[in-house]
């Protein structure tokens, strides 16, 4: 099994790059001049995208083929207040200029919107919210020129004191949801309520590929081993809408998150490192049901983290493992 690892939006080793600048409503509301107030969020954005093009060359220099953009590349941009502001025309060449990177060297990058994008909420104002940021995310995609194989990962929600018909109203939302939403669309169990197993159903009614987060699943399933459901998970990634876009080229490996407790007391936190043998202990056990996997650490040291793990997996080497280059593995089955 071919495993390539990646990190989130943000390096700890390369300075000065953040891409997640912001600006407050409060700030530019206070701007008189409304014009020159979008002109400097244009700018802000600009800087941001520049950093994930930095960001970029940095994971090419060093192997790294899987990466998530920040959800915060341009401020401000689905405020009711901003409604006629294209930033997405405003700023094509930018975005072209990632999107080409991303292709010519076949990255694999994606976009997790916040905890705020909830589909299985009763509220219609939330819902709506909700659809407008993944609207958004969709539209910075298609600027780039990625097609549907670039996916936005989300969570299914709150149980709001009734999971069975938060679940009930999560699957009637995502099924209104246009095609162009929906083929970008990955589902993920998160640590406090819907678990692997009830967020599988999902993704399998729905067609919609699972990322499974296998920290999430430690501290929140039904007893179940982390690789139960792993051949379940796998088909999910031959569904309806986990290849749209393909154009016929390789189907997209199945991707899995990857971090470590905090602490005994912050189980559910995340540590600045991955431990390598738990998550080796699981590589192991799919390996010979997997030919290629994609993982994606949420340490809190990022590329740091990733690093390290790969100086920490060098260890096993010729026990099962295969160093490929700085950020890849080959694991024996």
């Amino acid at each position: 099994m071919i495993v390539r690892f990646g990190y989130v939006a943000m390096s700890t080793v390369v300075k000065n790059a953040s891409p997640s600048k912001t600006m407050t409503y409060k700030t530019f509301s206070s701007l008189s001049d409304r014009e020159a107030a979008v002109r400097r969020l244009e700018f802000i954005a600009a800087d941001n995208l520049h950093n994930t093009l930095r960001l970029l060359r940095h994971n090419e220099a060093n192997d790294i083929k899987v990466f998530r953009f920040s959800s915060k590349l341009l401020p401000l941009a689905t405020h009711e207040a901003l409604a006629g502001w294209n930033p997405y025309e405003a700023l094509i060449e930018q975005f072209q200029a990632i999107g080409n990177f991303v292709k010519k060297h076949d990255m694999r990058v994606s976009f997790h919107p916040d905890h705020f994008t909830v589909l299985s909420t009763p509220r219609a104002e939330v819902l709506q919210n909700s659809i407008r940021d993944l609207r958004h995310h969709v539209a910075m995609l298609d600027a780039m020129g990625l097609n549907g194989r670039t996916k936005n990962n989300i969570h299914v929600g709150g149980a709001y004191g009734d999971k069975p018909s938060a679940a009930t109203r999560f699957r009637e939302n995502v099924s209104a949801l246009s095609d162009s939403i929906k083929q970008r669309l990955m589902f993920e169990n998160d640590d406090k309520t819907f678990n692997a197993p009830e967020t599988l159903e999902l993704c399998e009614a729905l067609g919609i590929p699972m990322v499974l987060d296998i920290h999430h699943q430690w501290v929140n399933n039904e007893g179940e081993q982390p690789g139960d459901l792993w051949p379940r998970i796998m088909r999910t990634w031959q569904s309806t809408y986990a290849q749209s876009g393909s154009l016929g080229t390789d189907p997209l490996p199945p991707k899995i998150h990857a971090s470590s407790p905090k602490s005994a007391s912050d189980p559910r936190g995340h540590a600045d490192h991955v431990s390598a043998l738990p998550l080796l202990g699981f590589l192991r056990a799919i390996a010979p049901m997997t030919k290629r996997l994609d993982v994606m650490l949420e340490a809190k040291l990022k590329d740091g983290a990733l690093f390290a793990l790969m100086e920490d997996l060098r260890k096993y080497e010729g026990d099962g493992v295969k160093i490929l280059n700085e950020a890849s593995v080959q694991i024996m089955p």
